[in-house]
């Protein structure tokens, strides 16, 4: 009997317990399911602080990133819709002999591009005598030169006679037959001084831009012509019309992508010093796009004291008070230093057109002329 009701007793235990181990199990069941099944967030993916989406990064570079002026997407446009073009064999051997007769004397590229520049403006003034709209456009003729260290790209730009397209293609893309024989010869022959004289001679300086650059884009406006922009690394070249416009109004911008070792022709000193020893006959002003350091005087914040609370005045004192205009205070300055940034002239010489002579430089001027004649 005993071991009945001990039996029994048993039994009633574990049917009280076993709905309660059930439950247990369940609920690790259920921890387990959230655990392999975690909850997806609603805004889960969206842009927050320190993490952008694809589609995100894509929209702030085509905001943030300019190239040569251009935007992402306006680059993209005109580079679709560009014309491919090769150079011609000639231009292609030509480069090769430049660049490495000329690897040890790469500032030569700048006396050739201002060079070129200088021609550009000539011939737009020569055209401006028979021609009074040619200047419609823009009357000063000047050279500018600006260096862009955050992107390492330097900037020669004049407002010259420009070029169209068809004279881009064959300027920059071609070399005269006349005589490329003869250069060839003398230039695998010629020493690096004597390398950098033949390539003005000859009129083919604007190569030895890739000297310094490994893609050079040339943007340029003509009086009778769209604004076209040039690009090329050296091996090929393409042209396409300006999506910008015609921003230049007339001229040409040679803009040089540098390369690593060529970073410093970007520094103020250094191309400061190049555009002073190559504009000594150039004709045009040149200007360099430079900082100075400026004195301002500005007001003194910090000088100003609180004032102090004026006293109350009873109705007597005011009635017999006649009113005063108030004094001006001298407002405190203190002087500051800040870094302006300007256009600054090179060369200070005048164009020759421009000068004006004394009796003197005249009457030798003829006496010489005379004896020329006689």
């Amino acid at each position: 009997m005993k071991k009945l009701l001990l039996l029994i007793g048993v039994a009633v235990i574990f049917l009280y317990l076993g709905p309660m181990r059930a439950h247990g199990k369940g609920d690790d069941v259920i921890d387990d399911e959230e655990e392999s099944n975690p909850k997806v967030k609603a805004d889960f993916g969206k842009a927050s602080e320190g993490s952008r989406t694809d589609d995100e990064v894509v929209a702030r570079e085509e905001e943030a990133i300019k190239i040569d002026g251009l935007n992402v997407a306006q680059l993209k446009e005109i580079r679709d819709k560009a014309e491919k073009h090769v150079f011609q064999a000639e231009v292609d051997r030509m480069m090769k002999l430049i660049i490495n007769s000329l690897y040890k004397n790469k500032e030569i590229f700048l006396r050739e591009l201002i060079s070129n520049a200088s021609d550009a403006l000539d011939k737009i003034r020569i055209i401006s005598l028979t021609d009074k709209a040619a200047l419609e456009t823009g009357d000063e003729l000047n050279i500018r030169v600006k260096a862009d260290k955050a992107n390492h790209v330097l900037h020669i730009t004049d407002t010259g006679v420009g070029m169209t397209k068809d004279e881009l293609v064959k300027n920059l893309g071609t070399i005269a037959r006349s005589g490329t024989n003869e250069f060839f010869n003398k230039l695998q022959d010629a020493n690096a001084n004597e390398a950098g004289e033949l390539i003005g001679q000859f009129g083919v300086g604007f190569y030895s831009a890739f000297l310094i650059a490994d893609r050079v884009v040339v943007t340029s406006k003509n009086n009778a012509d769209q604004q076209w922009i040039w690009e090329s690394d050296a091996s090929s070249f393409s042209v396409a019309e300006d999506p910008r416009g015609d921003t230049l109004k007339r001229g040409t911008t040679v803009s040089l992508y540098l390369k690593e070792e060529a970073y410093d022709f970007l520094e103020e000193a250094t191309i400061k010093d190049l555009v002073k020893k190559y504009s000594q006959f150039i004709n045009f002003p040149i200007y360099l796009w430079g900082s100075k350091t400026e004195t301002t005087e500005e007001p003194d914040e910090s000088a100003d004291e609180a004032k102090p609370a004026e006293t109350e005045k009873t109705a007597e004192d005011e009635e017999g008070k006649v009113e005063e205009a108030p004094e001006e205070k001298e407002k405190k300055t203190k002087k500051v230093e800040k870094t302006v940034w300007d256009w600054v002239l090179m060369n200070e010489l005048k164009p020759i057109w421009t000068r004006k002579y004394s009796s003197e430089k005249a009457l030798c001027a003829t006496i010489s002329l005379r004896f020329i004649f006689l």
